[in-house]
């Protein structure tokens, strides 16, 4: 082996590096492993880089107080450069919401796979998903690399309320639920006159509470904006008092279970006055 001089020292040269082979044998090993990430094209390198990218952004708008249109169009440039990694939008799961909900939610986002995802506005589009008619509250949550939750607390159906012609459903509170067709709700009781809609969460449970009334009962009607006219569907009337309506119907129920009441086909039975109910039987004058 030849020697090199260095600093008056003879020092035996270093051996020559051996080449590796580059070309592999047989299959990878671990090909499947975190499909999720390498199905989209993205290296763990390049995933970790996106990270860093995002957070250094979101510090640098935290701590030099960037003004906001400034701070939204460096997110835009940011998160397409992000979403060019692979953190594009794939999947969206929408969670408590029935068909028809879902659907209008998604009309009202118009979300398109493959836009950037990692500055998405969250805020804004729980803004837009509560301003959807079936929706009360919603919660939207970001999983990177590619999907968004959407969470819903969903407006039930409770009532149909019928004003000037025309007809809405409504939900608990007696809010008119957008986009819901009064006629897919033919079971549900019918309101009838202006402010029934409010005036229905007193009047509903305690209706829904006894059955042989609710299957009995066509219509409510709100009179004079104080009380209410029960129509069953034999034609006969029970006029409710302005107060006290939790009385009168504990009243019409032991009634009901005393003789029958609802099976007699009366005419009127009239509760206006506190403490006196009034009978009036079908064909009298």
């Amino acid at each position: 082996m030849p020697a090199v001089i260095r600093g008056g020292r003879r020092q035996a040269a270093p051996a020559p590096r051996r080449r590796t082979a580059t070309a592999s044998r047989g299959p990878a090993r671990n090909a499947s492993a975190s499909a999720t990430v390498f199905d989209q094209g993205l290296t763990p390198g390049m995933a970790w880089m996106g990270l860093g990218a995002f957070a250094l952004v979101a510090l640098a708008i935290a701590l030099f107080g960037w003004g906001a249109d400034i701070s939204r169009a460096t997110g835009r440039a940011v998160d397409n450069q992000i979403a060019a990694l692979g953190f594009r939008l794939e999947q969206v799961h929408v969670q408590g919401a029935s068909a028809a909900g879902q659907r209008a939610i998604l009309d009202e986002l118009r979300l398109e796979r493959g836009q950037p995802f990692v500055f998405m506005d969250l805020d804004e589009l729980r803004t837009q998903i509560e301003g959807v008619g079936w929706v009360g509250e919603a919660r939207v949550v970001r999983l990177l690399p590619n999907t968004l939750v959407i969470e819903v607390s969903e407006r039930r159906p409770t009532a149909v309320w019928q004003l000037a012609g025309e007809t809405r459903v409504v939900d608990a509170n007696g809010t008119v639920i957008p986009g819901a067709d009064p006629g897919r709700f033919s079971e549900l009781p019918l309101l009838v006159g202006a402010g029934a809609n409010q005036a229905a969460p007193d009047l509903i449970p305690l209706v829904q509470r006894w059955p042989r009334l609710r299957d009995r009962l066509d219509a409510a009607v709100w009179v004079d904006g104080r009380r209410w006219n029960l129509l069953l569907r034999d034609g006969s009337v029970i006029q409710l008092p302005a107060e006290g309506l939790d009385e009168a119907f504990v009243q019409l129920e032991a009634m009901d279970q005393a003789q029958r009441l609802l099976d007699l086909g009366f005419a009127r039975v009239d509760m206006r006055v506190a403490g006196n109910v009034a009978i009036e039987p079908r064909g009298s004058a």
